[in-house]
């Protein structure tokens, strides 16, 4: 089901035309005049990679929309890093987490 993955048109500066793109499928693109064309563009190769792929057998990959996500991921950060996130928590009187989730919430 091509309709599951993640895509996302923007403008490329660099080619002068909007680029259709595929998060589950990273090395794939498409450039077209307009975003309309860029989505239809890249929709059209996924469908195609798709086909290819069951045809030879390969496991296409898991839509991201399909998958579950369980809220929490370990990040490694530099300890300076990490204390100063900490004396910043602290300091507006909210847990390292809630800190931490708000500015990657703020980034997305």
């Amino acid at each position: 089901m091509s309709h599951h993955y993640t895509y996302r048109v923007m403008w490329s500066a660099e080619d002068g035309e909007h680029v259709g793109l595929c998060a589950e499928f990273p090395s794939s693109s498409w450039l077209a005049p307009t975003p309309a064309k860029a989505l239809a563009g890249i929709r059209r190769v996924v469908r195609d990679s798709l086909s290819d792929m069951r045809s030879t057998g390969e496991t296409p990959p898991e839509p991201m929309a399909d998958r579950a996500y369980s809220g929490k991921f370990l990040v490694r950060l530099p300890p300076e890093v990490h204390r100063a996130l900490a004396i910043r928590a602290a300091e507006e009187g909210v847990s390292l987490n809630r800190l931490v989730s708000a500015r990657l919430a703020s980034e997305a």
